[in-house]
């Protein structure tokens, strides 16, 4: 088996920094140091310390849409919704600071709803948006636009971890995701045809 190329190395070691102490923990000397290059020869592989960190974020939108995927075809289709917002939950629960960097930080390239995800230029909200439209089809969730309801299922899911991980519940992490999936059936429950 052939060592990763120096991106790929680059790339881990800055997810690696990024995952242990936030964005702010990764800087060209740190990735330089970890991967055994002078912050210089970064620069050959990637323009600046954003573009690095863009490609960390695409990666973890990429590893939760994989695991979307996968759970994607066959089953219920309702159950399989609910699936891609509990991989959310998990992803955001065991990989905190990826999270906020991918989903909740402010970013020059970040997707803008509606136009870059009507595009398909989310490889996460795809998922979600083709699992609705299947549900509608399906006649087992309501008409609407498949969208505008992924943004909705979004904004519930990442509303509560935001709420959550800032100290609004009392919960303990298993205590919270008793809440998490009762209020998502409540919310789903509401979108049942």
């Amino acid at each position: 088996m052939n060592p990763p190329a120096t991106a790929e190395r680059i790339v881990q070691a800055a997810r690696a920094l990024l995952a242990r102490g936030g964005a702010q923990a990764v800087s060209m000397r740190r990735v330089g140091e970890a991967v055994g290059l002078t912050p210089m020869a970064i620069y050959r592989h990637f323009p600046n310390r954003e573009a690095l960190l863009q490609r960390v974020a695409d990666d973890s939108f990429d590893e939760i849409a994989h695991h979307w995927t996968a759970r994607k075809h066959g089953g219920d289709v309702v159950a399989r919704l609910r699936a891609t917002q509990r991989i959310y939950l998990d992803y955001a629960l065991a990989y905190p600071h990826l999270f906020d960097h991918a989903f909740s930080l402010r970013r020059e390239r970040a997707r803008r709803y509606p136009e870059d995800f009507r595009a398909r230029r989310s490889p996460t909200l795809n998922v979600v948006a083709d699992v609705v439209a299947e549900a509608q089809q399906a006649g087992r969730l309501r008409g609407g636009d498949a969208w505008d309801i992924a943004m909705t299922l979004w904004a519930h899911t990442h509303g509560l971890i935001a709420l959550y991980r800032a100290g609004r519940f009392s919960f303990d992490e298993r205590q919270f995701r008793e809440f998490y999936e009762a209020s998502l059936g409540r919310l789903l429950d509401g979108l049942l045809a």
